[in-house]
């Protein structure tokens, strides 16, 4: 008798085998809390399997798009869609009819399952493509669907076959596909329930779009722990804190933002257990990392982009910097870090294409490779050999290696201010700004100027109440940086932002380079 050692010792790696595994050990346990709706991981699984088998005749071997919010819908796509055998396209849920046709299209999505609250956007988006998908609305026409189909788990043989194609926000022209693949999203999710002490005993806020990036695979990785999965269509501050309280979170993602909402939020109050809070899409202020801990928040700093599932670097914590002052740990919480456990080590090169020493001034672009990068952009092959020439992604983020291996991120390469031949960090006034005790958030950028070519100019978001002149954050600056990095302009109101919370400066600077904001004289 041969016995095949491949069947004996190999396993396609995939994310969606996390709730088999979850049902099996786990399967009366609470999985999913969607407002009224709470599910078991019993039925969860039951109801993936049958999304699946509803999915596998419409899709015809085609990717299925999902537009909606935070709840149990999104969630079981992301397990019922790669079970059909064919990927997932979340749609990010803020864009215009015309960004989802043209999604819809490119991806060539063959089934659109969406929330009852996008059917004028979807309207618009489908009314004028030639091959528009077949549409589901989330709801009664959804659950009808599931109680009329047969299970099915359709497994791939291939584990960096593909898994789901994620759209970048196409800030500077049409969004690219990033596909990525079973292997990958599997690791990563693995990566996430390390880092961050996920375990059935946890429960998990969903303030992070699912949407975005596989919500950092985290949709994978709370139920490979076995946790429960809370869902939150909308971050509101109030409601975040009721569900605080009431369903005994324990961990929660999402930007430096969604932080400052919550710090400063009237419902704030100091919490009676530690909440667990991964960050990442910039560095978080010293003062936000302040004010979370004395809440209660225990908050870990991450990187990564959507071409690399998510978050390819964490702040790893070192038990010898515990012994330090609350400011020297704030600021080394900042620090973007080392790779995640199933990474590869991360550099920042040159212009050369070599490592820059590591001596924490010396600024290069950070460049990733491993099992958490994408396979690449969909039917996209010239923009993905130009991102990564040589076998390392170019990640267009400007930062320094210290002694201790540990990368901190200086500035996106567009973000760099050059002011008469000084190169200005917008990073390093935008932490400046935020110790000012009236400021909530703020960007930087870079706007023209006569005599210098361009100079700081600061947006500034004051705390509820909270009272500035452009004069005081000036001087505010000066007394920590050196003078010439001071903001020249400061103007005070909202921010604009991304879906995912991220500060979108580039509408910072078509608005000053169109036409100059105030001045400080």
């Amino acid at each position: 008798m041969t016995v095949d050692l491949d069947a004996l010792s190999f396993e396609p790696l995939t994310p969606v085998s996390y709730l088999d595994r979850a049902a099996a050990a786990h399967g009366d346990r609470t999985a999913v809390v969607d407002g009224e709706l709470r599910f078991t991981y019993a039925q969860l699984h039951g109801r993936c399997r049958r999304l699946a088998g509803a999915l596998v005749p419409l899709a015809g071997g085609r990717p299925v798009a999902v537009l909606a919010p935070n709840t149990h819908v999104l969630l079981e796509a992301n397990f019922g869609v790669p079970w059909a055998g064919v990927p997932l396209v979340a749609v990010n849920t803020r864009l215009s009819a015309a960004e989802v046709a043209y999604i819809l299209e490119h991806s060539e999505a063959a089934v659109l399952v969406h929330d009852p609250v996008f059917d004028e956007l979807v309207d618009a988006a489908v009314a004028g493509l030639a091959d528009p998908p077949r549409r589901i609305r989330a709801g009664e026409e959804y659950e009808q669907l599931l109680a009329a189909a047969q299970p099915r788990a359709i497994r791939p043989t291939d584990e960096r076959a593909l898994l789901s194609i994620n759209y970048t926000s196409g800030t500077t022209g049409r969004p690219k596909g990033v596909m990525y693949h079973h292997r990958g999203a599997y690791l990563q999710a693995l990566a996430m329930v390390g880092h961050t002490g996920l375990s059935p005993s946890a429960v998990h806020l969903w303030t992070l779009p699912m949407f975005h990036c596989n919500g950092w695979c985290f949709p994978w990785a709370v139920t490979a722990a076995a946790a429960t999965h809370v869902c939150l269509p909308k971050v509101d501050p109030a409601q975040v804190w009721r569900l605080l309280r009431a369903e005994g979170v324990t961990h929660l993602e999402g930007a430096p933002t969604v932080l400052s909402m919550l710090a400063y939020a009237a419902e704030a109050a100091p919490l009676e257990r530690t909440v667990r809070v991964a960050t990442g899409g910039a560095p978080p202020s010293p003062a936000i990392l302040r004010r979370m801990g004395e809440l209660g928040f225990d908050v870990t700093h991450l990187y990564g982009l959507t071409e690399t599932f998510g978050p390819a670097m964490i702040c790893d914590w070192r038990p010898e910097w515990n012994d330090l002052d609350g400011e020297a740990q704030a600021r080394l919480k900042a620090r973007q870090g080392v790779g995640n456990m199933i990474a590869c080590t991360a550099r920042v090169i040159g212009d050369d294409g070599t490592d820059v020493p590591a001596d924490g001034a010396t600024i290069g672009q950070i460049a990733l490779r491993g099992n958490n990068v994408m396979l690449g952009y969909f039917k996209d092959p010239d923009a993905t050999s130009a991102a990564a020439p040589d076998g390392w992604f170019r990640t267009g983020d400007l930062g320094v290696v210290h002694a201790d291996g540990y990368v901190e991120l200086r500035d996106r390469s567009k973000d760099v201010i050059i002011s008469g031949g000084e190169n200005i960090a917008s990073v390093e006034v935008e932490q400046a700004i935020m110790e000012h005790p009236a400021v909530l958030e703020a960007a930087v950028i870079a706007v023209p100027d006569e005599r210098w070519g361009e100079v700081p100019a600061a947006y500034v978001t004051l705390k509820e109440g909270a009272t500035a002149t452009p004069e005081e954050i000036v001087a505010h600056v000066q007394g920590r940086l050196a003078r010439f990095k001071a903001p020249k302009h400061v103007e005070f109101g909202e921010l604009p932002k991304t879906s995912t919370g991220k500060i979108q400066k580039y509408l910072l600077r078509e608005k000053a380079w169109a036409g100059m904001e105030r001045r400080i004289q």
